[in-house]
């Protein structure tokens, strides 16, 4: 956000000026297509002050250490199928399944909040009913 606000905008700024200086506004396109890219710029700060101000720390090292919780990788089996998938609980925004970060409101991530190691657990996900055995917490 610094960085669009110091550096990012003031370039805009400067483009601005320039297509300004170069006469009638009404048909500069470098004019208009600055103050497009300004607004555009001035969108994407916005949102990012509004998600910093909603925005909670949370410790991951806090709560139980033998179950499954926020900021805790953990690999589980899935049978039937016998893979083995890592996860990890992480925050809005975080999230990439493919990375194996899931949010603890996904499906996923509400069968597995509060479980511990050996604990074999029934989810209900898109794909249907899924069974998985919690093999490791925090390893």
């Amino acid at each position: 956000m610094e960085r669009l606000e110091q550096e990012e905008m003031p370039k805009i700024v400067v483009r601005i000026a320039e297509a300004r200086a170069e006469g009638d506004l009404k048909e500069n396109a470098e004019y208009h297509g600055a103050r497009e890219s300004q607004g555009l710029l001035q969108a994407k700060i916005n949102e990012m002050k509004s998600r910093l101000s909603r925005s909670v720390i949370m410790d991951g090292s806090a709560g139980p250490q033998d179950e499954i919780r926020f900021g805790v990788r953990f690999k589980v089996k899935r049978l039937g199928k016998g893979m083995i998938e890592e996860y990890e609980l992480v925050g809005a925004g975080e999230e990439d399944f493919m990375e194996g970060k899931i949010l603890p409101t996904s499906p996923l991530g509400r069968g597995f909040v509060g479980r511990k190691k050996g604990e074999i657990v029934e989810i209900d996900v898109p794909a249907g009913l899924q069974k998985f055995e919690i093999l490791e917490i925090g390893e």
